[in-house]
């Protein structure tokens, strides 16, 4: 088929190096969002996916919105069969989604119906499950909703950031795409509607959602610090600064800190939760770099009484 890829972070490059890389298909073009300011400079970078068409000689077509009739017709003068779309990051509308014979093809990091919306693996870490994985669908005009043409799971390891496991997910996924792209161009593939069951939300996580609650239990806790990894990063208060937590650890068998209580050892520190306490492995004080926790508090000299959260810093 002749492809029109649609993507735009790192995330979505692995899918588009396997589809150049099939010999079943053509990519003709490659759709992106705009370049956007990046750096202390704040100069204009253009995104991965671009970067990436550009080295292989690919058309870019970077419209300010997909709506545009100048990109409109530009799309309807490739006559591209299909349109698969990873983390393409605007809202499609119908005159674009139908271009092209066999439509937008959006490969989603969930197990559909499960966590439908932008931040689906932040969701499935921090909810704890154990399973996720993702889906190729056909695209509508409801969020996510369409119909499914295949699926890859992954498990959801115990120490895994969001960061990790869409790392994964990237690569497994990029493989289900081709695959999905080969069965619709074979007519091998049919879409299965949803079920209407088991529908989860999985909206854009904010800067407050990843303040930590040193009330909520250690695991709750943990599962938030690795949801927001990399972004938007766990964080709390100390010294009315945000501190930001990049990497913890529960530790079941200290039970005597109470929530946001601080205990420093020679080479750990540990602060208390809602149940047990929790290993301060690597941490970044506002304005600094990354370092280990216990080296932060025997920077910071911690008096007794000082704690952890309550309140918001600026």
């Amino acid at each position: 088929m002749k492809l029109v890829f649609a993507g735009t972070p790192e995330v979505a490059v692995p899918a588009l190096d396997a589809l150049i890389a099939s010999d079943r298909h053509e990519v003709a073009a490659v759709v992106t969002r705009p370049d956007a300011p990046a750096g202390r400079g704040r100069r204009l970078v253009a995104s991965p996916v671009a970067e990436r068409a550009q080295e292989a000689g690919i058309e870019v077509l970077k419209p300010a919105k997909p709506r545009d009739e100048e990109f409109l017709a530009r799309l309807r003068e490739i006559a591209p069969d299909c349109c698969p779309v990873v983390a393409y990051g605007a809202l499609l509308p119908k005159a674009a989604l139908d271009i092209p014979a066999h439509g937008w093809v959006n490969l989603h990091f969930s197990l559909l119906p499960a966590w439908r919306g932008a931040a689906p693996v932040q969701h499935a870490v921090m909810a704890g499950d154990e399973i996720t994985g993702a889906s190729t669908f056909l695209i509508e005009q409801g969020l996510d909703s369409g119909p499914v043409y295949g699926t890859v799971t992954e498990e959801v390891r115990s120490t895994d950031t969001s960061g990790d496991l869409l790392t994964r997910l990237a690569f497994a996924g990029s493989g289900l795409l081709v695959a999905t792209m080969d069965g619709i161009a074979d007519g091998s593939l049919k879409a299965v509607p949803q079920p209407a069951d088991g529908v989860s939300l999985a909206p854009k996580l904010t800067v407050e959602d990843a303040q930590v609650d040193w009330a909520a239990p250690a695991l709750r806790v943990d599962r938030v610090v690795r949801g927001c990894t990399p972004a938007p990063g766990a964080w709390t208060v100390f010294r009315g600064e945000r501190l930001k937590i990049i990497q913890a650890a529960p530790v079941p068998d200290r039970t005597d800190l109470a929530p946001g209580e601080l205990s420093v050892a020679k080479n750990n520190v540990y602060v208390g939760s809602g149940s047990h306490a929790v290993e301060l492995l690597w941490v970044q004080p506002q304005g600094k770099k990354p370092m280990r926790g216990a080296d932060w508090a025997r920077g910071v000299r911690i008096a007794p009484d000082e704690r952890l959260g309550g309140g918001d810093a600026g």
